[in-house]
C-alpha cells in the first residue's frame, strides 16, 4: 500500500468498520431488492456523480492553497495538489482527522513541523461545517422543524469553538496546564505554535471566503447525490434543495459525531431517513418497503462516488507522490516548488 504502516493501519480499520456497517445496512434493507434497485441505475450516472465529486476537491483545492500561503508554507502546484489530495486516503477516520496525512508529507518535503500545519485540518473541517450549515438553510430548514436543533446546535458549537480557537487566554492556559501535567510538558510549545496556526486560519476576516468555497464544492456533490436519487427509475423525484439539504445533514450529523470513521452508518441513516420520506411522499407515492429499499441503494451509490471515491483518488495520489518526489520520511526539509 502506499501509505506508511501507521497510516495503512487507520484505514484498514476505517475500511472494515465500512463493511460492518454496509453489510448492516444491506441485510435489513433485503439485499435482493437493493441489488435490483441498483440495476435499474443508468450508466452513466455514477461517472457524472464522480466528476460532481472531482469538482468538489478542485473547487476546495483553492482553500487549501490559500491556507499554505497564509501559514507562509512554500509548497505549491504539482505537489500541494497531490499533498491535498493524498488526505483523502484517510477520509474514512473518525473526524477525518486522519487528513493530518499531509502534515506529515509536508514535513517531509519542505521541513515544517507537523504542529504548525496541521491546524489546516482543522479549519478546512471548520469551514466544511459552515459550509454545510449554510447549504441546510438554503435547502429549507424551515421546512424540518424536527432538524432545527441540529442546526442551532451545531452552529452554537461552531461559535464557541471559534471563539476558543481565537483566544490568546485559553491557549495560554491550555499550554501552562500542559506544562504542570507529568509526560505531557513537552507539549506545551508545539500545543501554543498550534493554536498560533490556528488562530491566522480562522481569524475573522479568513472565515468567509474559505466558507463559500466550500459551498460551492460541497454543493457539488449534493448534485451528485441528487442525480443518483432521482435516476433509480421508480418514478419518484426528489427536488433539488431536498436533496441538498438531507445530504448536508448526514454530513453534519457524521461530521458532530467524529468517534465514526467517515461518518460511517450516522450520515448514511440520516440521508436514508430522510430520502425514504421523500420517496414515499412523492407524487408516485412508494409504499414504505419501496421507498426503504431505494432510498439504501440511492445512499450506498452516493457514499461509493463521495467517500469511497475520495479514498481511491488519495490512494492514487499517494502512489503518484512517491513516485515523483521518493519516500517521505517526514523528517526531510527543503523547497518545493513543483
Amino acid at each position: 500500500m502506499a501509505l506508511p504502516k501507521s497510516f495503512s493501519r487507520r484505514l484498514l480499520g476505517g475500511i472494515l468498520f465500512g463493511v460492518v456497517v454496509y453489510l448492516g445496512i444491506v441485510l435489513w434493507a433485503d439485499a435482493g431488492e437493493v441489488a435490483s434497485a441498483v440495476r435499474r441505475l443508468p450508466l452513466w450516472v455514477l461517472p457524472a456523480a464522480c466528476v460532481l465529486s472531482l469538482a468538489n476537491y478542485a473547487i476546495r483545492f483553492w482553500k487549501w492553497q490559500r491556507y499554505l500561503n497564509l501559514l507562509q508554507i512554500p509548497i505549491h502546484g504539482r505537489a500541494s495538489w497531490l499533498i491535498y489530495l493524498s488526505g483523502f486516503a484517510l477520509s474514512v477516520t473518525p473526524g477525518k482527522l486522519g487528513e493530518v496525512f499531509k502534515s506529515w508529507l509536508i514535513k517531509g518535503l519542505a521541513g515544517t513541523p507537523i504542529h504548525t500545519s496541521a491546524p489546516i485540518v482543522i479549519a478546512e473541517r471548520f469551514t466544511d461545517l459552515l459550509a454545510y450549515l449554510i447549504l441546510i438553510a438554503l435547502g429549507g430548514i424551515a421546512s424540518y422543524p424536527e432538524f432545527q436543533w441540529v442546526f442551532w446546535l451545531t452552529l452554537a458549537v461552531s461559535g464557541v469553538g471559534l471563539a476558543l480557537a481565537g483566544s490568546r487566554a485559553f491557549a495560554r492556559g491550555v499550554a501552562r496546564t500542559l506544562k504542570r501535567t507529568p509526560y505531557l510538558w513537552r507539549l506545551s510549545e508545539r500545543v501554543e505554535v498550534s493554536f498560533e496556526s490556528t488562530r491566522t486560519l480562522l481569524a475573522p476576516r479568513e472565515i468567509v471566503l474559505p466558507t463559500l468555497i466550500s459551498v460551492l464544492g460541497w454543493g457539488m456533490e449534493c448534485a451528485g447525490f441528487w442525480l443518483i436519487a432521482n435516476a433509480l427509475g421508480s418514478g419518484a423525484e426528489v427536488p433539488f434543495l431536498a436533496a441538498v439539504f438531507a445530504y448536508a445533514l448526514g454530513a453534519v450529523a457524521g461530521a458532530v459525531l467524529i468517534i465514526f470513521p467517515g461518518g460511517l452508518g450516522m450520515t448514511e441513516f440520516s440521508i436514508g431517513k430522510l430520502l425514504r420520506e421523500q420517496y414515499s411522499n412523492s407524487p408516485a407515492q412508494l409504499s414504505l418497503e419501496v421507498a426503504r429499499t431505494q432510498a439504501t441503494a440511492a445512499v450506498l451509490l452516493t457514499r461509493l462516488c463521495t467517500l469511497w471515491f475520495a479514498v481511491v483518488v488519495g490512494l492514487i495520489a499517494t502512489s503518484i507522490f512517491r513516485r515523483t518526489f521518493g519516500e517521505v520520511d517526514g523528517e526531510g526539509g527543503g523547497e518545493a516548488e513543483a
